[in-house]
C-alpha cells in the first residue's frame, strides 16, 4: 500500500520556552499541541490519533487524557531522539490505513531547567548505571565505534556542529546561535572520550 498523497503535515509549532521552572512537561506538551493545531486551523476535537514518546509523562494514554483528546489511535513508539521522525511515518501510515484522520504528534522538554528526567530501565541499565552513563559519554562511545569501523575523523564529525550552528541562524528560539568553524569545534574542550 502506498501512502503517497494520503497524509500531509498541516501544522507545526515550536515552543519558545527552554527554561520553564513554572511549567510541567505535560503542560509543555499541551501547549505545543495547541500551537500546532492552531497553525493547522484545527482544534483538539478534530484529533483522532495521538503520537508521543518517552518524554511524555505517562505515555500516550495519559497524555491524551490530560489534553482531553478523544482518539481512535495511539502510538508511543520510543526510539530515543528520532522517535518523532518515526512518528511522522507511523502517523502517515495510520491515516492511509483509516485508523485516524487527524494525527497529533507532540514533543516537549525542559532542557534548560535542570537535570534530565530519569531514563527508563532496560536490559542495558546494569551495564550503564555502574559507570554513570550520560548522553555525552554514550554518544562518545557511538562516535568512537563509527570512527573505528569507518575511519571517520574528528574533523568530519565536527561538521555536524558546524551545520547545526548555521541552521540555528534561522531559528529565533535556538539555544546556541553562534556560528562555529571546524577549527572551533576541534579546539574546544573535550567533554567525553567516552
Amino acid at each position: 500500500m502506498s501512502i503517497k498523497g494520503k497524509a500531509y503535515i498541516a501544522g507545526v509549532y515550536e515552543h519558545p520556552t527552554r527554561h520553564a521552572p513554572d511549567k510541567s512537561v505535560a503542560q509543555l506538551h499541551a501547549e505545543c499541541a495547541r500551537g500546532a493545531l492552531a497553525d493547522a486551523g484545527l482544534t483538539k476535537d478534530d484529533v483522532d490519533g495521538y503520537f508521543c514518546a518517552g518524554d511524555a509523562p505517562g505515555g500516550p494514554m495519559a497524555m491524551a487524557d490530560y489534553m482531553g483528546l478523544k482518539v481512535r489511535h495511539l502510538d508511543g513508539t520510543e526510539t530515543g531522539g528520532c522517535s518523532y521522525i518515526i512518528h511522522l511515518g507511523h502517523a502517515a501510515e495510520a491515516i492511509a490505513a483509516g485508523r485516524c484522520s487527524v494525527a497529533l504528534i507532540t514533543l516537549a522538554g525542559k532542557p534548560r531547567t535542570g537535570g534530565a528526567p530519569a531514563r527508563a530501565a532496560g536490559p542495558e541499565i546494569d551495564f550503564e548505571a555502574a559507570y554513570g552513563a550520560t548522553t555525552h559519554n554514550i554518544y562518545a562511545m557511538c562516535a568512537l565505534r563509527h570512527m573505528h569501523e569507518f575511519g571517520t575523523t574528528s574533523e568530519q564529525l565536527a561538521w555536524v556542529k558546524v551545520a547545526a550552528s548555521h541552521h540555528a541562524q534561522y531559528n529565533p528560539h535556538a539555544m546556541l546561535r553562534d556560528v562555529v568553524t571546524v577549527e572551533d569545534v576541534i579546539n574546544s574542550p573535550m567533554i567525553a572520550d567516552p
